[in-house]
């Protein structure tokens, strides 16, 4: 279940896409170093406005690279950085890990996953229609997200394109991941 970073992407200012890089620091306890998401505390936007004091769970957010071939398929071009994740992966079924997996990334850093990435209208305004390909339903009317997973850094270090990332499941019984 080995994997690959594909890419990497900070951005030090709240918007939407973040540039790709040619690595980032992951901090222990706090995101990516210089990222506009990184703090002990939430710092998203809408959830700083819920709640200022909540424990930052999205500290860093990943997807697999399999998802812009998908939604490719349907005319869309998407690409590293465009959705505003940090880590772009490949090989890893990110969406059917449980919480509590622990990514190895490179040599160093560690990220446990804290559940799913909650699309929002951003995704629509970044490409009209696209939010629908990002989320919807099961056969059994169950939501279905798409974008990606959030995680909190456990251990830092430095994370390129072309890093290996090893999963360590945590231990059973297993808990799906929910919207964080």
């Amino acid at each position: 279940m080995d994997g690959a970073v594909t890419a990497v992407s900070s951005n030090g200012e709240h918007s939407f896409s973040k540039p790709n890089r040619d690595s980032i620091t992951l901090l222990a306890g706090l995101g990516v170093q210089g990222d506009a998401h990184a703090g002990v505390t939430v710092q998203h936007r809408s959830r700083v406005a819920q709640d200022p004091t909540q424990p930052n769970l999205r500290q860093v957010h990943l997807i697999p690279e399999e998802l812009f071939r998908e939604v490719g398929q349907a005319g869309y071009t998407v690409a590293p950085g465009d959705l505003g994740e940090n880590i772009t992966t490949r090989g890893i079924d990110l969406l059917g890990l449980p919480v509590g997996t622990l990514l190895d990334l490179g040599g160093e850093a560690v990220v446990e996953i804290t559940g799913l990435r909650n699309p929002c209208q951003q995704i629509d305004d970044f490409q009209h229609g696209l939010l629908r390909r990002v989320v919807g339903r099961d056969e059994n009317g169950k939501i279905v997200r798409k974008a990606g997973i959030m995680g909190i850094v456990v251990t830092g270090g430095e994370v390129r394109p072309g890093d290996p990332i090893g999963v360590r499941l945590p231990a059973q019984p297993f808990r799906s991941l929910d919207r964080v």
